[in-house]
């Protein structure tokens, strides 16, 4: 049986491909950072080998008898004091990953870009034709950017790589960094009084694993395919999920940009003396008001890919957030 390594398999993303590959059978070995947080939410049949992207020997060890490579693994945040981390993971780790990818000779190189490489204006509709060739607006978007393009160099290498391209990404599964299941909780306990400006497209965690899957099944080498179901400006977003809640709330008022702007070049001043993360990183407030719309038509069309709506995907949500922390996968 062929062995499958994924990276990130602790995240939300990750932890939904191994749960995608397990339904079918495959025989998965994730690269962990720690063994203990690996084991404890992941299933015991899949094989752990502890390790980083940053690490070029783990990653051999790791890949050593691999005929399939999911290189899920990232930095998401928004802010850093530090933000050359942005650089060594998403940009070293990932060229770690093409390295030995190229010198294993694998199968496949399924790699989990983003949207934020594309290009488009506000309340424009975009699909994969249009990579951004402009530096983005942060060091997150920047290295994804970078990153992606050292994966397109790779496939004259020889890389035989597929590139997905997730929106926001929610449901259920881990996650330590703050995104819409964190508003979901917050919204729950009233943590919520008002609401940022602009909105951002979103998908259900377990329909980017099966794109992902599917992508690696289907797709020919250098495809590349936008997982996004449907975007939504905040107020709307909101409504969606106090609904899901069962909670009779108004919406919460949205802030005024430039107050907004003005808490965040306050609150990164302040994170920097600190060194905790602020209120409304930069970044965060970036992304939202890019106000663009991705397509995924092409994933529909040519994987059979089908989107779980935003309320029915936030219905499957809420009771593994509120109910209980996350669980082995058990299926």
């Amino acid at each position: 049986m062929e062995t499958t390594l994924v990276t990130g398999a602790t995240g939300l993303v990750g932890y939904n491909i191994v749960e995608a590959l397990r339904k079918r059978g495959r025989k998965v070995r994730v690269l962990v950072r720690s063994l203990e947080k690996g084991r404890r939410l992941l299933p015991e049949d899949c094989e752990f080998v502890q390790g980083d992207i940053t690490d070029k020997a783990s990653i051999e060890a790791a890949m050593d008898g691999c005929d399939v490579v999911y290189h899920v693994a990232g930095f998401p945040e928004q802010w850093m004091k530090d933000p050359s981390i942005f650089e060594r993971v998403n940009v070293g780790g990932t060229q770690n990953m093409i390295d030995v990818a190229l010198e294993k000779k694998v199968r496949r190189f399924v790699y989990t870009s983003t949207i934020d490489v594309f290009a488009a204006k506000t309340g424009q509709t975009y699909d994969e034709s249009q990579i951004d060739t402009q530096p983005k607006g942060t060091y997150y978007e920047r290295s994804k950017q970078v990153a992606d393009q050292r994966v397109v160099e790779a496939l004259e290498k020889g890389l035989p790589a597929i590139f997905l391209h997730p929106s926001g990404v929610y449901g259920p599964g881990p996650t330590d960094s703050p995104g819409t299941n964190d508003l979901i909780v917050k919204l729950y306990r009233g943590e919520v009084p008002v609401l940022l400006p602009g909105g951002y497209p979103v998908v259900f965690a377990a329909d980017v694993a099966e794109g992902h899957v599917l992508a690696e099944e289907k797709a020919a080498v250098g495809s590349r395919y936008i997982l996004s179901e449907a975007y939504y400006a905040m107020p709307a977003l909101v409504k969606v999920i106090l609904e899901g809640l069962g909670l009779q709330k108004k919406v919460p008022p949205v802030m005024p940009l430039w107050i907004v702007k003005a808490i965040s070049v306050v609150g990164e001043w302040f994170a920097g003396i600190l060194n905790k993360p602020p209120l409304i990183p930069k970044g965060q407030l970036h992304f939202m008001q890019w106000q663009a719309i991705p397509d995924s038509t092409k994933a529909q069309h040519d994987l059979g890919w089908k989107p779980t709506s935003f309320p029915e995907g936030i219905a499957q949500t809420i009771p593994t957030l509120l109910l209980s922390p996350p669980q082995k996968l058990v299926s």
